[in-house]
């Protein structure tokens, strides 16, 4: 995701590669984020993060109290940082680095080629002019959302920022249900895919979308084959299963949070 958002600056011209920083633990990594886009490389996170005037978080949750600890007090005062972590709270990231002008937010992985949506918050402190540059970064990797309850970024991150999970296994169920019916897995593939989205963007196609379950009545005629499926589909729990699948998403989140909640910052 980090370079999902290198990329979308750098090819929206936004940000010039040599302006930008990345630190990793690989250095074979970093090095290559560097010969693609011009960047300067680190291996150690202080070092880059005290020279930024944004600092962007993009860790896995569990490596985030050693990653806060690494980087506490190095920070420019007025550095704004912006968190890309699943479940990682606001008020955590401002203890752990002793700073106060932290956006949390939640992409997701179509965000890689321009076309995610993330939904974010922030912080009292985050002055107007921060929010346009957390807007501009975020732009990079496609539309944005913003909201005042940091509540809601837990349900983003089981709705959106989980998401494309849930379509893929969707689409793979499909591919496999063509192939059964006998298409060479290549037609399968790309009748889904298209199938997918058409049906995307014969929902977009307004700027007021007509409601999902009218969209869906069009093609279902009595007793036709959309029916017999549908039905089965209903039969078979797809709604509820579905749904707690999003819930059991939007709980793990909660605890993630509340792992870091009972992160308490080393003396010294």
């Amino acid at each position: 995701m980090a370079e999902a958002m290198i990329g979308g600056l750098v090819r929206g011209e936004l940000a010039r590669g040599e302006c930008i920083l990345a630190s990793g633990p690989r250095l074979e990594r970093v090095e290559q984020l560097a010969a693609e886009y011009g960047l300067e490389p680190y291996t150690d996170n202080a070092d880059a993060a005290r020279q930024a005037d944004v600092v962007v978080l993009s860790v896995k949750p569990q490596r985030m109290e050693k990653v806060l600890e690494g980087m506490r007090g190095v920070l420019k005062s007025q550095a704004l940082v912006l968190s890309i972590v699943a479940g990682a709270r606001i008020k955590k990231i401002q203890t752990g680095l002793e700073h106060e002008l932290v956006v949390r937010s939640m992409p997701n992985t179509p965000a890689q080629i321009g076309e995610g949506i993330t939904v974010w918050t922030a912080a009292p402190g985050v002055s107007d002019v921060q929010r346009e540059i957390t807007r501009g970064i975020l732009g990079a990797m496609g539309q944005d959302i913003y909201v005042e309850e940091e509540s809601y970024l837990d349900m983003a991150t089981a709705l959106s920022g989980t998401g494309p999970a849930y379509v893929f296994l969707f689409m793979e169920a499909m591919v496999d249900a063509g192939v059964h019916l006998g298409f060479p897995r290549r037609i399968a593939e790309e009748l889904v895919a298209q199938t997918v989205r058409g049906s995307v963007d014969y929902y977009t196609q307004d700027d007021d979308p007509i409601h999902l379950a009218r969209l869906r009545n069009q093609v279902t005629s009595p007793g036709g084959t959309s029916a017999a499926a549908l039905y089965y589909l209903e039969k078979a729990g797809f709604r509820t299963a579905l749904s707690r699948a999003i819930w059991a998403a939007y709980e793990r989140s909660r605890e993630l949070g509340q792992d870091a909640k009972a992160y308490a910052p080393k003396e010294g």
